[in-house]
């Protein structure tokens, strides 16, 4: 009986096991492809907001992955403006972005929102976070008005447009694919989605096993 039952785990699991994920329900192709920032390698970019609890929720699984990441892979985070109340965020992320400050401010402003469960929802507010975490008024002020921080903000306003996207998080893989928790089944089957096009990817140009 127990080797009965032993089969059954295994013929229900099998197809997962062995990547067998599927266009349409696990992922999805995008209608157009996007471009990606670095030549030669296979992109993976991260679609979010710093408000969304399950973006949150996935940070320490997303952690986790990146410290395996094979050297053949580019992880881009790249805030979602799906809402006019979202670019507040937005800003605040390529405000960090651009002053080099992401890895003193990134993990803060997510447990503002989630941990300490206080609302940002002025520029003072996120001034606030980054004097904090060392960054003088004066410097903050100069790049969240500055026009790269603006064109950055307008570029994340199109998300929708250019990647498909009503929600977040959402993981863009290639310029190409896209998959999220919903349709692969949670956050860590998202991942192992991501994996499996990376291979998929990286067979289609013609590359061997990655480099980790």
């Amino acid at each position: 009986m127990k080797n009965i039952l032993r089969l059954v785990t295994l013929m229900l699991f099998a197809p997962l096991a062995f990547g067998a994920w599927k266009e349409g329900v696990n992922y999805e192709k995008l209608s157009a492809p996007q471009p990606t920032e670095t030549a030669g390698k296979i992109e993976v970019r991260e679609l979010f907001w710093y408000a969304c609890p399950h973006c949150y929720q996935l940070e320490p699984e997303l952690h986790a992955w990146l410290e395996k990441k094979p050297a053949d892979v580019e992880f881009v985070r790249m805030p979602a403006v799906l809402g006019p109340n979202w670019e507040l965020l937005a800003r605040a992320y390529y405000t960090a972005e651009i002053l080099g400050v992401l890895d003193k401010v990134h993990e803060p402003i997510f447990d503002r929102l989630h941990k300490q469960r206080k609302r940002i929802r002025t520029p003072e507010d996120v001034k606030a976070i980054f004097a904090e975490n060392g960054v003088s008024a004066k410097d903050f002020d100069n790049a969240f008005a500055s026009f790269a921080v603006i064109t950055k903000t307008n570029r994340s306003k199109r998300v929708r447009e250019m990647y498909g996207v009503t929600g977040v998080p959402t993981l863009i893989i290639n310029g190409k694919y896209r998959t999220s928790a919903t349709m692969a089944g949670g956050n860590r089957q998202m991942l192992e989605v991501v994996d499996y096009l990376v291979e998929q990817e990286r067979k289609a140009a013609g590359g061997n096993a990655a480099v980790k």
